[in-house]
């Protein structure tokens, strides 16, 4: 018999209600699969992308299981990679702990420690953290995880990637050792296998499969570097939305700067952006107010945004990894998308060993029409320069 609601899976009546209010009512796969095990208090494994449902998956979870807490003394932890990541998080499961008298809180760098350690001595039973801001609310003694009960470890594929795992299992080791561990990521081998064998005890295992994949075509565009900015306002011109990416954060706010003049408006989210700063340009972005986000790599992980029509890399990113994390905003949940990436003569070795690691064709060519709409000129054919290239899905 199929289960149709949340009360089906076990979700407590306060908080379907409150699930019901906000116009949710139909579990989404993920959260169908996990919800049982979960509020069971099994350990779960999950294999779920980003856009998935999970926050819910293991907010329900959370909320239903966590006990009161006392000042400084969590009773639930939740660690993700970026800041963005932990915002969202917490917009979600707020509602939820509000509905049991429970507190919600998150701890994050870029921004001061005070607010964050008002908040720790009022008392939260449900703590979002980032591990490097975590870390150092442990070291100055602001927080204790000793009675920690339930710890959930989200993206940790992308924990992985941005170096995060040591400070992981740093944090995790203070920790119950009776804990329920909750664990979601896109991948789950390498690393993050590692982590399931240390720090989680006969998992429920539950796997999504793989969600349908747009057409994605991938350009490399020759474009000197006093070229690049007219290159991009012609691609731009001819979609719809954009996330365009730069190397450093000083080149994403120039380019910011240099689209508005060019009758182009743009919004730039990078590291020295403050929280509010990189919060109201994401909105933005996800609202349609502007159509263009400029953004170093942080924009690559964490980040969950629909409908991007294209990407473009108007500085090349150092790693095939990078491409293919950058390159996976665009062509999600089934939808088509385009990757442009501007390549100087300065970054042609670099751009053919990327291309040699991701098997696509070796060849950079001339910019020409970027039409919407119209399915790019395959490789080898005049001006065309397109190829199909590797999964972007992203994590």
């Amino acid at each position: 018999m199929s289960r149709n609601t949340f009360r089906d899976l076990g979700v407590p009546a306060d908080l379907a209600a409150v699930l019901e209010r906000q116009h949710i009512t139909e579990p989404f796969p993920i959260q169908a699969a996990t919800l049982p095990d979960g509020i069971a208090g099994h350990d779960i494994c999950g294999r779920a992308p980003t856009g998935s449902g999970k926050t819910l998956a293991f907010g329900l979870a959370l909320v239903a299981r966590t006990p009161k807490a006392k000042p400084m003394w969590p009773t639930a932890l939740v660690l993700v990679p970026t800041r963005e990541l932990a915002a969202q998080v917490e917009q979600v499961l707020k509602p939820l702990a509000k509905a049991r008298g429970k507190y919600v809180a998150t701890v994050y760098g870029g921004v001061g420690y005070e607010m964050q350690r008002k908040a720790l001595r009022k008392g939260v039973e449900i703590l979002v953290a980032c591990p490097g801001r975590l870390e150092d609310l442990i070291d100055q003694r602001d927080v204790r995880l000793d009675n920690v009960q339930i710890v959930v470890v989200d993206e940790a594929d992308r924990m992985a990637d941005m170096g995060f795992l040591p400070a992981v299992k740093r944090i995790l080791d203070k920790t119950r050792k009776d804990r329920q561990t909750l664990l979601f990521s896109a991948t789950l081998d390498g690393d993050v296998d590692v982590l399931i064998k240390r720090y989680q005890r006969n998992p429920k295992r539950h796997s999504l499969p793989e969600a349908k994949q747009g057409d994605v075509t991938h350009h490399f565009w020759h474009a000197a570097r006093e070229e690049r900015v007219d290159v991009l306002v012609k691609i731009l011109a001819e979609h719809e939305s954009a996330l365009v990416f730069c190397r450093t954060r000083h080149g994403a706010e120039r380019l910011s700067k240099q689209l508005g003049r060019a009758g182009v408006e743009a919004a730039a989210i990078h590291g020295s952006r403050t929280q509010p700063q990189r919060e109201r340009a994401l909105a933005q972005f996800q609202a349609g107010k502007v159509r263009v986000l400029v953004a170093t790599d942080v924009a690559a992980r964490g980040i969950h945004v629909d409908n991007v029509g294209c990407v473009v890399h108007f500085d090349p990113p150092a790693t095939d990894k990078d491409y293919v994390h950058r390159s996976g905003r665009t062509g999600r949940a089934g939808a088509d998308g385009t990757v442009f990436t501007l390549v100087g003569r300065e970054h042609h070795k670099d751009v053919r060993a990327l291309q040699k690691a991701l098997r696509m064709p070796q060849r950079v060519d001339e910019p020409r029409q970027a039409s919407r709409g119209r399915r790019p000129a395959p490789a080898g054919a005049p001006g065309g320069g397109a190829s199909r290239g590797p999964s972007t899905r992203s994590a």
